[in-house]
């Protein structure tokens, strides 16, 4: 597929995180693999494995948020061949998250990779973690 359907992919990539931070899963839904590989690790932890996991993790995660925006996406770098590409970039998303009752702003890291399935560019995996500044070594000691 072109390069052009590619950026294309990409544009619904970005959509799908601006109506999830809204709540609406259904973007994300509808780009995502219906194939057993798709995977998916949000910031809450765990992998999604299969599209009935993804499904169910994509609708508890956007319960979290609340009153929340998509407030920006850098691309970091991104590819695609005929049939297989990918994205990384940062997110910055803003809004309630959990009990919380001020609006916070979080830079999540985001990889996503999209294949080509009948005709058509699907995500097949996406990680978003707010891991996007660098950390001293002891950071991921828990």
């Amino acid at each position: 597929m072109s390069r052009a359907t590619f950026a294309n992919a990409i544009g619904r990539n970005n959509h799908a995180s601006e109506a999830f931070m809204a709540g609406d899963t259904g973007p994300f839904k509808a780009l995502y693999s219906d194939r057993s590989d798709a995977t998916l690790a949000n910031p809450f932890g765990g992998f999604a494995v299969g599209r009935a996991e993804i499904l169910e993790r994509l609708d508890r995660a956007a319960s979290y948020y609340r009153d929340g925006e998509l407030v920006s996406v850098e691309t970091i770098a991104e590819d695609a061949s005929d049939d297989f590409g990918y994205s990384v970039e940062i997110e910055t998303v803003r809004g309630l998250v959990g009990e919380g009752t001020e609006r916070e702003t979080i830079a999540l890291r985001v990889t996503s990779v999209f294949r080509v399935e009948d005709g058509e560019w699907r995500l097949v995996h996406r990680h978003a973690d707010p891991r996007a500044s660098v950390a001293p070594p002891e950071s991921i000691l828990g």
